[in-house]
């Protein structure tokens, strides 16, 4: 007589996950493998994300790879290993796209605010100072505000409002008469003509408008023809309504003489 190996066949009848194990002659037992979990007959995968998340972060996202394996991933927002997760502020990188004179601040793991500083305005991704300000940072007025430096003329700092047309920097680089205004001393004169007060006039509101009185006093002509404003029949707006906290700027192609 030889002893029966209850394992020989089938494997005994255990799950094909399972260890079959001879006991006593015909008897057997069945111990499921590594990873999975059961009676031995039947076998299931372990998945380790149902307990305490796979023992990932509970800012991570546990997925499993394979019997009793898992990976673990931070979630959109947070930063790590996935068993350890950071929260990233989205303020703190590049001001989180805000405008330089702006305020981020987080309000959601994926979102944030942006919010213009006291005496900006605008939509908090592009702020606006005053035109005095506004005028030295667009390189098409930057040299008008230079002129303004020079002869220390400060109208524009106050609280307005105020309309403002611009000859373009290239303009101004380029007319042979500024230097010759400079040496008579009636370069601010000039200037003030390219300025008007008490009233910040968008594109739309200077097209129902025949004269508007200048700073320096003198009037200016509008036309309006062929979808273009003209400046006594002479100086175009190429570049309009760059609104700042106390007026609008208007760029024209010439500059105006009063």
């Amino acid at each position: 007589c030889s002893a029966i190996d209850a394992c020989e066949s089938s494997n005994g009848g255990c799950s094909s996950k399972a260890e079959c194990r001879r006991t006593t002659p015909g008897s057997r037992v069945c111990v499921c493998s590594a990873g999975y979990t059961g009676d031995g007959i039947v076998c299931t995968e372990i998945n380790p994300c149902l307990v305490n998340n796979g023992g990932c972060d509970r800012n991570a996202e546990c997925t499993q790879t394979g019997p009793n394996q898992a990976v673990c991933n931070c979630l959109r927002g947070y930063s790590g290993d996935g068993k350890t997760c950071t929260y990233i502020s989205l303020c703190s990188q590049n001001n989180g796209g805000c405008s330089e004179f702006a305020i981020c601040n987080d309000t959601e793991l994926t979102d944030r605010t942006c919010t213009c500083k006291p005496n900006y305005i605008g939509d908090g991704f592009k702020c606006r100072g005053n035109i005095f300000q506004e005028l030295l940072r667009n390189s098409n007025t930057s040299r008008f505000y230079f002129y303004l430096e020079t002869l220390s003329i400060r109208d524009l700092s106050g609280p307005g409002p105020f309309t403002l047309f611009v000859p373009r920097t290239d303009v101004l680089n380029s007319d042979p008469r500024v230097k010759d205004w400079i040496a008579k001393g009636v370069m601010a004169q000039v200037l003030r003509y390219h300025m008007v007060g008490c009233a910040s006039l968008l594109y739309k509101d200077l097209t129902a408008i025949a004269n508007i009185t200048s700073l320096h006093g003198d009037r200016i002509h509008i036309s309006y023809s062929q979808n273009s404003l003209v400046l006594n029949n002479k100086a175009e707006i190429v570049l309009s309504d760059a609104i700042g906290t106390n007026g609008v700027i208007h760029v024209i192609n010439q500059i105006l003489v009063p």
